[in-house]
């Protein structure tokens, strides 16, 4: 069962700053009114009640949770990468950090835009929720922007019928390296050698409020050609870094593609 986080932090903020709050107006002043009158001596403040254990819990952890919250939900969020639909840019295991405030600060949990700053552009590596559920996290590049008309025939992308430059790199079986160019961004994808060029194939306009996105892994990515667009209250945020990788719980930490994502 897959854990709302956003969500249980979200709860668990608001749950642990109620009790705080409520003990600092109401329940902090009636354990003092127990205390027996008298001088404020040392031994009179050893008599004062102690706090309950959950009064205490809350006081702790909620500065704590508050902060986590406003970095996690309006500023940056980390993310693992699960699968290689965006192979070479990011592999499985990358822990990337997202720019939340890259397209407009949003309510946590309900996504809801309460603050304009800008749209994605072409070529960002963009995370959002997945249209179909409308909860899990997904990474794709983009590529059609609001308007736009997209054509993906025998593995070459046109944008408004102009075809997006694409040079070969390298073959490495069973892999091609290209270098593509979307807007401003160069950034390098795979091709599958061998297989047929109608995988993904098709024509699509994007609407008004939406984007169209696809895998840099082009032959084994699950994206906008096979689901639609992304509308824009599903957008989570902007990749721009990778800060670790970590492939599995059996292997070590390594730093070594620590680095901008391009």
């Amino acid at each position: 069962m897959d854990i709302d986080f956003p969500l249980v932090l979200v709860v668990l903020t608001f749950a642990t700053g109620l009790i705080w709050l409520a003990d600092r107006l109401f329940l902090r002043k009636r354990r003092m009114a127990s205390v027996p009158a008298g001088d404020s001596s040392q031994d009179s403040e050893a008599e004062a009640p102690k706090e309950p254990y959950l009064v205490d819990l809350s006081r702790s952890f909620f500065p704590v949770l508050a902060i986590v919250l406003v970095l996690r939900s309006f500023l940056v969020e980390p993310f693992q990468i699960p699968s290689g639909s965006m192979l070479p840019t990011l592999e499985v295991g990358d822990f990337i950090l997202v720019n939340k405030f890259a397209y407009g600060m949003r309510l946590p949990v309900a996504g809801t835009k309460i603050l304009e700053v800008d749209d994605p552009e072409r070529g960002d590596v963009m995370v959002f929720r997945y249209p179909e559920d409308g909860h899990t996290n997904y990474i794709k590049r983009v590529v059609g922007l609001p308007g736009d008309h997209i054509r993906y025939r025998n593995k070459e992308l046109f944008i408004n019928g102009d075809k997006v430059d694409s040079r070969f790199v390298a073959r490495l079986p069973p892999l091609e390296l290209r270098r593509e160019t979307l807007g401003a961004t160069d950034h390098d994808l795979f091709l599958t050698l061998g297989r047929p060029g109608g995988s993904g194939e098709g024509e699509w306009t994007v609407p008004q409020g939406h984007y169209f996105v696809m895998g840099d892994n082009r032959d084994n990515s699950n994206d906008s050609r096979y689901w639609g667009t992304v509308p824009d209250e599903l957008i989570v945020g902007k990749a721009f870094a990778i800060w670790m990788h970590w492939k599995s719980l059996t292997s070590l930490p390594s730093f070594d593609r620590v680095g901008g994502i391009d």
